[in-house]
């Protein structure tokens, strides 16, 4: 099977762009309140880590891999 360079770069930059996005959206859903109301209406007042930002958090978190593969020089 041959190797696409540009396929290859492709799915780099993905690798690195994941993290970032997630990230930028977790800081605008906490500025922006953090409406959770309108996924679980049934809990206000519920828990700040039960909220979309924290799961955009964790889910920048989770896709750090190539960014600390990247600072650690591998």
């Amino acid at each position: 099977m041959a190797r696409r360079p540009a396929a290859d770069a492709v799915v780099r930059a993905l690798g690195y762009a994941a993290a970032p996005v997630f990230a930028a959206m977790a800081i605008l859903t906490i500025l922006s309140g953090g409406d959770t109301d309108m996924f679980c209406m049934s809990l206000h007042g519920g828990s700040p880590l039960g909220g979309m930002g924290a799961m955009y958090a964790l889910m920048s978190l989770f896709h750090a891999g190539p960014w600390l593969r990247l600072i650690q020089g591998r």
